[in-house]
């Protein structure tokens, strides 16, 4: 049986608390790890695009208020 096989099956055994309990601590890793990589991503200025973008729109006169 394979880790992964393994994981599931403990997953599948757990009750309901302790189920969530995993969800939200899988959950908040999941977003940790999202904004490390936001965050690296706009340090290194592959998300510059994205700014120039919006400047480029709001030059234009084509951004909306919000």
């Amino acid at each position: 049986m394979s880790k992964v096989s393994k994981i599931k099956a403990a997953i599948e055994a757990l009750g309901k608390e302790e189920y969530n309990q995993l969800i939200r601590w899988f959950s908040e890793m999941d977003w940790e790890k999202w904004e490390r990589q936001i965050e690296s991503d706009s340090e290194s200025g592959k998300l510059d695009f994205l700014l120039n973008e919006a400047l480029d729109e709001k030059a234009k006169g084509k951004l909306k208020d919000l």
